[in-house]
């Protein structure tokens, strides 16, 4: 009985302190991961200058694991990096300008600039920007995040 109660102690407290213990559901919080909905809305994420992480996906079940990586990413790096979802089958025109085949994958879109160039434009109130955009091939966890954010130099 007191082995017990020691040992229950001893692993609340390891839940509450280690940052990287994953085999207990964490408290996130509300959700922090956006769903698209548009490329309105995605351009006047970008233009708030903050980097955003995109995952095309599909449903399936490794979808499932994604979402909860997603999350606790999200709720690690808010307000500092952006993450949104794209379910590819709902909106296939912005999935299909990546031109990946596989499903699914993760991008990380930041540093918006002006284009130099404003090239043939319709209307003149249209402005080019140009984004960096770089494949996401680390860890999927929040600690493949934060290396990849450090490897490349983006600030969170």
């Amino acid at each position: 009985m007191g082995e017990q109660a020691f040992f229950d102690r001893m692993m609340g407290h390891l839940r509450s302190t280690c940052k990287y213990y994953t085999g207990y559901p964490k408290d996130l919080g509300p959700s922090r991961v956006i769903h698209f909905t548009s490329e309105r809305e995605f351009v006047q994420l970008l233009h708030q200058g903050r980097p955003v992480v995109v995952a095309f996906t599909i449903r399936g079940n490794y979808t499932m694991h994604l979402d909860r990586v997603l999350e606790e990413a999200a709720a690690e790096f808010y307000p500092n990096v952006k993450f949104m979802r794209v379910e590819c089958p709902k909106y296939p025109g912005f999935c299909i300008t990546r031109q990946k085949k596989e499903y699914p994958f993760i991008e990380i879109f930041h540093s918006p600039e002006q284009a130099a160039d404003q090239g043939r434009v319709a209307d003149k109130s249209i402005t080019r920007y140009s984004v960096k955009v770089l494949p996401f091939n680390y860890d999927l966890s929040a600690y493949g995040f934060r290396e990849f954010f450090k490897r490349h130099g983006i600030q969170t």
